[in-house]
């Protein structure tokens, strides 16, 4: 079993990659290549074995156990890390029209219901699903660069919620709040129910 500490470490790349990710997408002026572009963070996390929340949830019931939920807050952590390395930075460089950007979305975001935020949420963990369950399963090369760069677009131009994409645009818009952990737990256990949901269906279950 992978020590936590190393796990905690692939958790922060795995954010750092979402953040650079998020990063490119705040500097597109057009939403759908900044969409194309974002997928180079799920990219990267799936080729180099990093570890991230929305990647792992999936994996839930075919490991119901104690351990796996422990493993899986560890990513959490690590993950918000990574992405505050990214975000909370930007403040400092030439690119303050990233960080009002960022200010923007968040803005959106923590002014929606719940409800909706819940909702939104499932999707995109359905998306994630399949789409790194797809790369980690398919033999065919294209078919699986095709589950990420079409999934990660499909999930953002929808405007569906993505928790650790979130944590990064919230510490690039310096919007934290007690509003917004409240509206990133939402998003979280919105991906996490949208990321389990498939795999159950399916029987993919301990």
């Amino acid at each position: 079993m992978e020590p936590k500490g190393k796990l905690f470490l692939r958790a922060v790349l795995a954010g750092i990659c979402i953040g650079i990710g998020g990063t490119v997408f705040l500097a597109c002026d057009n939403k759908y290549i900044g969409a194309l572009l974002f997928s180079i963070g799920l990219f990267a996390i799936l080729t180099r074995g990093f570890a991230l929340y929305t990647g792992m949830v999936g994996y839930l019931p075919e490991n119901l156990n104690a351990d796996y939920v422990i493993r899986l807050l560890v990513v959490l952590g690590g993950n918000l890390v990574g992405t505050a390395c990214i975000g909370l930075p930007l403040q400092l460089t030439r690119q303050q029209e990233f960080s009002q950007k960022a200010a923007d979305m968040c803005a959106v975001k923590l002014a929606d219901s719940y409800l909706s935020l819940l909702i939104l949420a499932i999707g995109c963990g359905i998306l994630m699903y399949l789409a790194v369950d797809g790369f980690k399963k398919s033999s065919d090369p294209l078919i699986r660069v095709l589950g990420v760069f079409l999934g990660v677009p499909v999930f953002i131009l929808c405007g569906m919620e993505h928790s650790i994409a979130d944590m990064f645009y919230v510490s690039a818009g310096m919007a934290w709040s007690l509003k917004a952990v409240l509206c990133l737990l939402v998003i979280v256990i919105g991906n996490g129910i949208g990321g389990v949901l498939i795999p159950i269906l399916s029987g993919k279950t301990k």
